[in-house]
């Protein structure tokens, strides 16, 4: 057996192999040393010199899981032959490899996310994307090109987070420093280089979806595009010795055909999980999750994460919406009835992976009848979406074969039994009514032997030694008839076989083990025959789970009094009483105020915004961005009215952290965002900027962001919002006419100051640091030593004492004789009146 063991391993080195032994997975060596660590069980030896460790087999799947969430590859070892029949050692193979990116097991992924399994491929500085759900078969590709590579394909990866990540070992160096200075926890795997090849990529590709037109599929001009995606399916095959035939026809696409976002953009509006503690509660997606299934919370995820640039498809989306907002009773039961659908998805994706059990197939049957219900009630809808829906494939004929089919309640597994309904199989009928039969004649062997010998606690019972036995109390085994054979001796009595009692195991046994044969086989052959409906149900589940997003954003709309979006294609964000679709939702014993915001995109394009910190600068933009993508999703916003032309990127450079992992400070990570911003932002994009230029010196940092400006202003006209403590920007108004100022407002009462949160056309005049400072809970001494530094600079009387070195205030007009010095013509005064001034003037400053 250890010989066959080591076989075994040497072909999977790089996997922890569990090694099927009855009923446990067995681990060996080095496996064994690893295994027992990280999963917190005994390791031993035995009476060998062997390390070793095990599982009980119906428990594996959490232990799995536990090793495969560290970075294991697990290599499942399973008996494939029968012991009873095995001539010498039970054949034995690995069956699937289970890796982060190839967990097939629902109990153990998120049911509200996807798993993807992604690849990468450098070919001639054109990188290639692809990556697979191998739970519901979504296979995407798509490749990139231009100078901003970098960028959007950690945008990319940041949006689809991948749970594991193919690279080639040839090009190890530059892709993993690529990806890795981005996604530090992304999971890494190795591939041969052989997998890379276009001729191969090609080849398996055709294996894998028959003769297919490579073009067709989009990926005729994607060849880096196209030995990624083949790449993903070779590590597929490798892996799962499954069936693969649910993986749909891979969709191309190019990221410009959604609005897009940079990886700092994504996770500066905190879309679906939070800055502070990746969460998902407190991001946008926590706010308009009311999907009723896990199909519909995945496709929530995709729209927000890739919302449209296309008014067409935005619009149907969005009337789709509006005529279930606009009908509570319709969508309180489509949300009544979607609750008791199942994942549609997963579903089909076990059976192409021949993994579905008999009581998936009475979830799918149950979801069945559930979709003909939903299709009856959305008939007389108006929408185009709605309509498309209602008419969707409710698979009648294949919900009638289930129900002839498989019995309710099904089996948990197969080894339990009675998968097939009664009638389904005529062999199968007399082989149940034997066994139960059977089950009927024990009771009466047993009651007959109680009487016969007058022995009241008489029993029968069972066990895997020996079969069925007669027990006896040791006060009753002087009775047991001269028929009786002694088999085992226990404390308190004695059991024993009789030749009427084996004869009848005999027939017994027979007939179940025959059952769970004949059940075994004709299973498979069910398994194979519902095959070629996997398309079907992928495309039935596709329009459950977009309802299910309609629904979810049709309800948040009710819920938090949205409105609808004027979009078109105009450079206009006319916003009426915005609100921040976050912050509004997590305010405590106060009201959201809301703020108006007006770029025609001709006239104004540019707002500087300054006031106060803790004033609501930071919260408006992103209100206004994440207003936007909302629309562009074909979501209600949270606003009185709004029109938005349609933006074809966003851009955010807000917040402050250092990457000191990756070796920038504040000030470096600042800058890299706002070159990524002037180097690929267009007049159809928007552009929010926090603070430019706060990470360095006063001067340089208004240099910077006056020149940032500027460029912006002069170059790429895009629709931006730039919040700033630099109060001489706000001077641009006058030299660009496009420019506003815009500033939020303060309520001042003695010593009292109050932020507002309004915004309001205008310039603040002040900054109230030293108020936010005591509202942080400085000490007073800190507070009052500050008030009394700031009234020192700004009235120039006596120097500050100090060892520390202030900045002067570039928003004070500085003393008397600098404006006379501005103002003076000193072509027309004479020499003593120049002298004059400057005696005057020294006398001011002395």
């Amino acid at each position: 057996m250890m010989k066959q063991y080591l076989e075994i391993k040497e072909l999977h080195t790089d996997a922890i192999l569990f090694f099927r032994l009855g009923d446990f997975y067995e681990m060996f060596f080095e496996d064994a040393k690893v295994a027992a660590k990280e999963l917190e069980i005994v390791l031993t030896s035995r009476d060998t010199d062997v390390p070793m460790c095990g599982v009980p087999h119906h428990a594996a799947t959490n232990y799995i899981a536990k090793l495969v969430d560290k970075g294991y590859k697990v290599a499942i070892c399973e008996q494939v032959e029968d012991p009873k029949t095995a001539k010498g050692i039970v054949k034995r193979e690995v069956v699937q490899v289970i890796t982060k990116g190839t967990i097939l097991e629902n109990s153990i992924l998120d049911e509200a996310s996807p798993n993807y399994l992604a690849a990468l491929y450098d070919l001639d500085q054109v990188y290639g994307l692809a990556y697979i759900d191998i739970t519901t078969g979504d296979f995407w590709a798509t490749e990139f090109t231009d100078n901003n590579f970098m960028q959007n394909l950690n945008s990319e990866l940041l949006r689809i987070n991948p749970a594991e990540c193919l690279i080639p070992k040839w090009s190890k160096f530059a892709l993993e420093g690529l990806v890795l200075d981005y996604n530090k926890d992304l999971l890494i795997t190795y591939i041969d280089e052989e997998y890379f090849s276009l001729d191969k990529a090609r080849q398996v590709l055709i294996e894998q979806y028959g003769k297919i037109d490579i073009d067709g599929l989009g990926l005729g001009g994607y060849s880096a595009g196209l030995c990624a995606a083949a790449t993903v399916i070779s590590f597929l095959e490798s892996t799962q010795n499954n069936f693969l035939q649910h993986l749909k026809i891979i969709k191309s696409y190019s990221i410009n055909k959604y609005l897009e976002m940079d990886y700092a953009s994504r996770k500066n509006l905190e879309l679906t999980t939070t800055l502070r503690d990746n969460r998902k509660e407190g991001s946008l997606l926590s706010i308009l999750d009311y999907c009723a299934t896990s199909m519909g919370k995945r496709a929530l995820r995709n729209w927000i994460e890739q919302p449209l640039t296309d008014i067409y498809n935005i619009n149907l989306r969005l009337a789709a919406v509006e005529e279930l907002k606009s009908n509570i009773s319709l969508l309180n039961t489509i949300g009544s009835i979607l609750k008791d659908v199942y994942d549609l998805e997963r579903l089909a994706g076990k059976i192409g992976s021949n993994l579905i059990m008999p009581r998936d197939f009475i979830a799918l049957k149950s979801s069945l009848q559930i979709v003909a219900d939903i299709s009856k009630h959305l008939s007389s809808c108006q929408s185009v979406l709605l309509k498309k829906i209602a008419q969707l494939d409710t698979l009648s004929d294949l919900y009638e074969i289930i129900t002839k089919s498989i019995m309710e309640p099904a089996p948990m597994t197969i080894r339990d039994g009675y998968i097939f309904s009664d009638k389904y199989d005529k062999e199968i009928d007399e082989l149940r009514k034997l066994s139960t039969q059977g089950s009927k004649w024990l009771l009466d062997f047993e009651k007959r032997e109680k009487e016969r010998l007058g022995i009241k606690n008489l029993k029968i019972g069972f066990n895997r030694v020996f079969g069925y036995y007669i027990e006896l109390s040791k006060s009753n085994v002087h009775l047991a008839p001269p028929e009786y054979h002694r088999k085992q001796t226990l404390v308190n009595g004695e059991r024993f076989i009789c030749e009427e009692l084996k004869n009848y195991e005999d027939r017994i046994l027979g007939a179940r083990e025959k059952l769970f044969n004949i059940e075994y086989e004709y299973y498979n052959l069910f398994k194979e025959s519902v095959i070629p409906y996997i398309p079907r149900i992928q495309a039935t589940a596709y329009l459950i789970a977009t309802l299910d997003v309609l629904y979810s954003l049709a309800y948040a709309a009710y819920n938090n009094d949205y409105i609808r979006p004027e979009l078109d294609n105009d450079l206009v964000i006319n916003i009426k009483n915005g609100r921040h679709p976050i912050v509004e939702k997590y305010l405590v014993n106060s009201r959201f105020v809301p703020n108006d915001l007006f770029l025609d995109g001709i006239n104004t394009n540019f707002a500087i915004i300054t006031g106060p910190n803790m004033g609501g600068k930071s919260t408006y933009m992103r209100q206004t961005a994440l207003l936007v993508l909302m629309a562009q999703m074909g979501s209600f916003i949270p606003a009185e009215s709004a029109r938005i032309g349609i933006v074809d990127k966003i851009f955010t450079r807000v917040g402050a952290s250092d990457d000191l992992a990756a070796g920038q400070s504040t000030f470096m990570l600042e800058m890299v965002e706002v070159a990524n911003i002037l180097n690929n932002a267009t007049e159809n994009s928007l552009i929010i900027l926090d603070e430019i230029g706060r990470g360095t010196s006063t001067y340089d940092g208004l240099s910077i962001a006056k020149a940032v400006s500027e460029y912006i202003l002069t170059f790429i006209n895009a629709r931006t919002l730039f919040a700033t403590h630099y109060h001489e920007l706000t001077s641009m108004i006058d030299d660009f006419a496009t420019v506003i100022n815009l500033s939020v407002s303060v309520k001042e009462t003695g010593d009292t100051v109050v932020f507002l949160k309004k915004v309001l056309p205008g310039q603040a005049d002040k900054s109230y640091g030293i108020h936010v400072a005591k509202i942080a809970g400085l000490p007073n001494t800190v507070i009052t030593r500050a008030d009394e530094i700031l009234v020192e600079l700004e009235s120039y009387e006596e120097p500050i004492k100090s060892d520390v070195i202030l900045q002067p205030l570039l928003f004070d007009d500085g003393p008397d004789f600098i404006k006379e010095l501005k103002e003076l013509n000193v072509d027309e005064i004479t020499p003593k009146e120049a002298l004059s001034f400057l005696y005057k003037w020294k006398k001011e400053i002395s």
